[in-house]
């Protein structure tokens, strides 16, 4: 599996993907509904998505937000007769993962921010991380 790296300049790398610049995995308003919708739908067109967020957005506007979240490597377009289908390159939850990731890179101090993250994560959700902790022992 692979596991998100950071340049200085905050840009997430997959390994094996040294050479490589990428774009920041933070989205905008509009590209996190395009994501939102190819998360619980699967692969898409943008004639898909513009009928699932309302049906009141200009086919270009959706066509750019697909070329952005292409660029960013978020996306995969594969053509499919006329239609252009685009899939997400990774779930939700790698997605959130790569974002607490790319969030912690930034502290001067990890131990810190990773103390202050577990004081304000709801309770059953610290209790989560302290099972799976346990489960997965010192695997690592």
């Amino acid at each position: 599996m692979s596991h998100p790296h950071y340049r200085e300049s905050g840009d997430v790398m997959m390994s094996g993907d040294r050479g490589r610049s990428t774009e920041p995995m933070r989205l905008g308003a509009l590209e996190q509904q395009v994501m939102d919708v190819l998360w619980d739908q699967g692969p898409s067109t943008i004639r898909q998505v513009i009928i699932r967020l309302g049906d009141n957005l200009a086919y270009t506007t959706i066509a750019t937000v697909m070329t952005n979240l292409e660029r960013k490597r978020l996306v995969r377009s594969e053509k499919q007769g006329r239609s252009a289908f685009y899939t997400p390159c990774h779930t939700r939850e790698v997605h959130a993962a790569q974002l607490m990731e790319q969030a912690l890179s930034t502290s001067n101090d990890r131990v810190a921010s990773i103390v202050h993250f577990l004081d304000a994560i709801d309770p059953d959700d610290a209790q989560r991380l302290r099972d799976y902790l346990a489960q997965r022992g010192d695997h690592r």
